[in-house]
């Protein structure tokens, strides 16, 4: 008996010190970590992101080629509630973004909020910012948060390129609105004579400013050009992308994708666009833009998408109040604009010092990056101008330069180049990125930024939520 206590004794003693050893370890862990202030502001209601979600991103004319936008958006909706169990009666607002309408649905919100199910008493509209248009649709659900004017709001952003508009000419269509008001036969035998072959022609869509006439792809390969940004540099950017995104793929790391169910096909599961290339291969392509000597190729350049997203915005009052953990805070945000003509991209250089002097911080306290990658000249253009006392100083009217973003922080697990770019719903993956990607690597702050049509631009910090 005196020898079984004596075990006894020896084991817990044992237990005993490692429990205290242990313990010493964390505190002396958490003693040593850096320490970082929170964002909260007195008087200011947290808002947080409690989930996002999205449908893979496809290639335009591929397994979405036969659905409307509205279909995306309803199946992101749909896969956000499921995901959530969020109660849909309980969502106060709805906000989405899209870029290029379709004319049946052009308040797109209302309708995949309806055919999702929500209630027809949920107000819901529909918002348009070029590449920022989610952006747009999240940073309108934290103001009607902070303002107190709703808990519960769902943002999101839609595009379908697969079935864009197209319109007849205008002297067609000018034609046709005066046969629909003539009266008789005679008025329109006559306007039906005035037709001429010209006139049949259509106005394709194409993705260029209408205050420049100048495409995105050659303003992002002049941008290329002025920042010095070679073309060698454009394709291994773009290589890295697509690598990242696959290794992210493969480890199961794009968990913002809820599968869908197309209607006569299979369930699609992940983004089509992923492509890991080699630099031998990416040589081979011909300029797309600036013929013949422009740097930016398809290759280097972020494709036509389909796809949707969605997030779950909410007070962390109301989030915990209803047994939901949120993933972060939503803190300061700006919004910003200059040239469309020769600054039309750099919107993420304008607008990262500028979110992060409201939020006193500097760019060595952003554990995570996420840019949006609309062409790699693009983002290499954007990362030499953060680097740019010169360009602080002269077109910023800055005193310094606010520094380019390490690139060990930065798009870890791929962007708009390889997983794709549906022009309205990419905000909500940056920040569902972000959100998820300082859980994983233990950050406390994430960084978006983004440039749009118009020489617009956005940048939003965002606070890991504490586990």
């Amino acid at each position: 008996m005196a020898t079984m206590l004596l075990k006894s004794f020896r084991s817990n003693l044992v237990n005993f010190r490692a429990y205290q050893f242990a313990l010493i370890t964390t505190c002396l862990v958490l003693l040593t970590a850096k320490s970082k202030k929170t964002l909260a502001k007195p008087g200011v209601k947290n808002v947080v992101l409690v989930e996002g979600v999205r449908t893979p991103f496809l290639q335009s004319g591929t397994t979405y080629a036969d659905l409307m936008p509205h279909d995306l958006a309803r199946a992101a909706l749909q896969g956000l509630l499921h995901r959530t169990g969020f109660p849909k009666e309980a969502v106060d607002y709805i906000v989405y973004g899209t870029v290029i309408q379709e004319v049946k649905t052009s308040n797109v919100a209302r309708e995949a909020a309806l055919g999702a199910g929500f209630s027809d008493r949920t107000p819901a509209h529909t918002v348009t910012m070029a590449c920022i248009s989610s952006n747009q649709a999240m940073t309108t659900a934290v103001g009607l948060i902070a303002a107190g004017q709703c808990d519960a709001v769902v943002a999101g952003g839609v595009e379908f390129m697969s079935d864009v508009p197209i319109r007849h000419s205008r002297k067609m269509r000018k034609t046709m609105l005066s046969l629909n008001k003539a009266k008789t036969l005679g008025a329109r035998l006559s306007l039906l004579g005035s037709i001429r072959l010209a006139h049949l022609s259509p106005e394709l869509p194409a993705v260029a400013e209408f205050s420049t006439a100048e495409t995105m792809g050659h303003s992002a390969d002049r941008l290329a050009a002025a920042f010095g940004v070679s073309r060698q540099e454009q394709d291994e950017f773009a290589l890295r992308s697509h690598t990242l995104a696959k290794k992210a793929q493969d480890e199961g790391l794009l968990s913002d994708i809820v599968g869908f169910k197309v209607p006569g096909k299979d369930i699609v599961s992940k983004d089509n666009g992923i492509r890991p290339s080699t630099m031998e291969q990416m040589a081979k392509l011909k300029p797309a833009f600036v013929k013949p000597h422009g740097t930016v190729t398809a290759a280097n350049s972020s494709y036509l998408t389909d796809g949707a997203s969605a997030v779950l915005i909410m007070s962390e009052e109301k989030a915990l109040a209803m047994g939901y953990k949120p993933k972060a805070y939503l803190r300061d945000f700006v919004y910003v604009s200059q040239d469309p003509k020769d600054q039309l991209l750099l919107g993420p250089t304008y607008a990262t010092p500028k979110v992060l002097e409201r939020s006193g911080l500097t760019l060595a306290d952003i554990d995570v990056f996420e840019f949006h990658e609309a062409f790699a000249g693009q983002i290499l253009a954007n990362l030499k101008a953060m680097e740019s006392d010169w360009f602080a100083q002269n077109c910023m009217g800055r005193k310094a330069k606010v520094g380019a973003p390490p690139l060990d922080k930065f798009n870890m697990w791929g962007g708009s180049l390889s997983l794709g770019h549906p022009f309205a719903a990419t905000g909500c993956r940056l920040v569902t990125t972000v959100a998820h990607r300082l859980k994983k690597e233990g950050g406390q702050y994430g960084l978006v930024a983004a440039c749009a049509a118009g020489g617009q631009g956005h940048a939003m910090v965002i606070e890991a939520y504490p586990q």
